[in-house]
């Protein structure tokens, strides 16, 4: 009885409902969105990170190093001499060395050249077929299988450059040994080979590739674009970018440094945003405020015919102040859908261009938004539910 009876006062006047609904949902909605792209990025940075202490690569921006080698969605810095990546592999103070070798792409997925270790890093498992074990065999990513239909056995011509209009390498193909399950890593948007196949592929003259591997071995510069490295302790994950910086050619870049970095860099704009979506909340609260108590002026003699009907001052606060809940709970909700709403079209364009698809499901911290919607809604009510409290009977009866 008492929903129905705040459902038919706020339809009253729809409008003022409908102008504090839609500044609650906005503000929500900017705020509820912020949280998920924040939250999962996160998620993401931290997940494809699997322990990689430093990124060793040609010199020139670490954050664009670390972006092109660890999330592969930049341009690499240029390529380093595979004879420099094997002097540091000897060193006492690393574990352990996985070599990158890019430039090719297929459908806009990239081709890596790598070792087996990578995908054992993310913990990759087949989902079909094998590992490959030789020049141009390749394994292919989840992600990678869903978009491009391609399944094991079958034959793929690589594209220079990660645009789908480049130069296609016509003269070999890879074929496909094995389909990974979806790990959620960068390992479900790759195609990976072997490190000699990237070198192969662009050996000039050299038509046939399916003879005498080892002649191409030697015969291609034995450069690499990037390797990631595991310290052997805290220590050297610390000392060694200062030694290498300073004493070879290359430069060698934390990923965890450089992604605090971005997020502070993005934080700033988030809090911006976050402060106005803030701003509109408030600002929703008050007009809340104006159309319950613009209400009350004009519903007291309607007030009054419940009280000496009997209703209580207790049950007309509660109704005053759920009414005002009301509109923050609907507020809320549209907040939600139009985050939803929000991330759908910038999955369209993060599918396509960075083959990252943020998810739907709600994040904890949306709880907390409820809440202080919610409260938002209920400040908002608190001065009308109270005038309605203490009102004084005879005299708004004797006023209409």
């Amino acid at each position: 009885m008492l929903l129905k009876i705040i459902y038919r006062n706020l339809a009253h006047k729809p409008l003022g409902a409908a102008l504090s609904v839609a500044l609650l949902a906005l503000s929500t909605g900017i705020i509820s969105m912020l949280l998920l792209l924040q939250s999962q990025l996160e998620q993401k940075f931290e997940r494809d990170l699997k322990d990689i202490d430093l990124v060793v690569g040609a010199k020139g921006s670490p954050l664009q190093l670390v972006l092109s080698a660890v999330y592969h969605v930049d341009a690499p810095t240029g390529n380093i001499p595979l004879e420099e990546v094997e002097k540091l592999r000897k060193m006492r103070s690393i574990s352990g060395i996985t070599p990158l070798a890019y430039g090719d792409s297929y459908q806009r997925f990239r081709i890596l050249g790598t070792d087996t270790t990578f995908i054992s890093r993310y913990g990759g498992k087949l989902k079909s077929g094998r590992l490959f074990k030789q020049p141009l065999e390749a394994v292919i990513g989840a992600t990678v299988a869903e978009n491009t239909g391609l399944q094991a056995g079958q034959t793929f011509f690589s594209t220079h450059g990660d645009v789908a209009e480049g130069e296609q390498h016509d003269h070999a193909g890879y074929v496909v040994t094995g389909i990974l399950e979806r790990s959620n890593t960068v390992l479900d948007n790759l195609l990976l080979t072997e490190v000699a196949s990237v070198w192969s592929i662009h050996e000039e003259g050299h038509e046939d590739h399916d003879h005498d591997h080892d002649h191409a071995r030697d015969t291609i510069p034995r450069e690499i674009t990037a390797a990631l490295v595991k310290a052997r302790s805290v220590h050297s994950a610390m000392t060694l970018p200062m030694m290498i910086n300073e004493s070879t050619g290359m430069q060698a870049a934390s990923p965890a440094l450089e992604i605090n970095r971005l997020m502070k860099m993005l934080g700033i704009g988030v809090t911006a945003l976050q402060t106005l979506a803030l701003g509109i909340m408030l600002i929703s609260g008050f007009s809340v405020f104006i159309a319950l108590y613009n209400r009350l002026r004009e519903r007291k003699y309607e007030l009054a015919l419940m009280r000496s009907m009997g209703c209580s001052r207790l049950r007309l606060f509660w109704m005053l102040l759920s009414e005002g809940m009301l509109l923050a709970v609907t507020g809320f909700a549209g907040g939600v859908l139009l985050s939803r709403l929000g991330l759908w079209i910038l999955n369209t364009g993060a599918a396509r261009e960075f083959h990252f698809v943020f998810r739907y499901e709600p994040v904890q911290a949306e709880l907390w938004l409820l809440g202080i919607t919610v409260l938002v809604g209920a400040v908002a009510a608190l001065v009308p539910a109270i005038s309605a409290f203490r009102m004084n009977l005879s005299r708004a009866l004797a006023d209409a």
